[in-house]
């Protein structure tokens, strides 16, 4: 009963993202995003030290932390400017580069922490990185408000 609960969850799960995410551009941004996590905590299950792992798991936490964000953002843009399509909105350009760019800086992370995992870098390197993808993120969300604004007033 347990894997046909998990089979219908994920299913309606997976609708509830097409209705509010689309099939195009937006659901590719959140799922870039999505996946850049899981990237991220898949290093981290082999990270062998305590002390550097405890460092890790806190910035894995914090960028999850921000996946409803990206959700909320993808889907606020899904709504303004809907696009089932790879094509940007001209409007929503700006917002569109802060989600990339934030899932680039996020990737980027995941590249950091394989790093301090294999002995070549440090945590500071990861921390870095990691604040550049909350940078984007507020940088997102500072560009939806503009076009909202710039489309209103247009």
């Amino acid at each position: 009963m347990g894997i046909v609960t998990e089979l219908f969850g994920r299913r309606r799960r997976a609708r509830r993202k097409e209705k509010d995410l689309g099939t195009g551009l937006w659901r590719q941004a959140h799922d870039r995003y999505e996946r850049g996590l899981d990237r991220y905590h898949q290093i981290l299950e082999g990270v062998a030290e305590n002390d550097i792992h405890n460092q890790l798991v806190a910035i894995g936490d914090q960028l999850a932390e921000q996946l409803p964000t990206v959700y909320d953002l993808c889907k606020a843009a899904h709504q303004r400017f809907p696009a089932e399509g790879m094509n940007i909105p001209g409007a929503a350009r700006e917002l569109h580069s802060c989600l990339t760019r934030a899932a680039n800086h996020l990737a980027t992370t995941a590249e950091a922490e394989a790093m301090v995992r294999l002995h070549h870098s440090e945590v500071p390197a990861v921390r870095r990185r990691a604040d550049q993808v909350l940078a984007c993120l507020q940088d997102a969300e500072r560009a939806l408000a503009e076009a909202q604004t710039t489309q209103h007033t247009d």
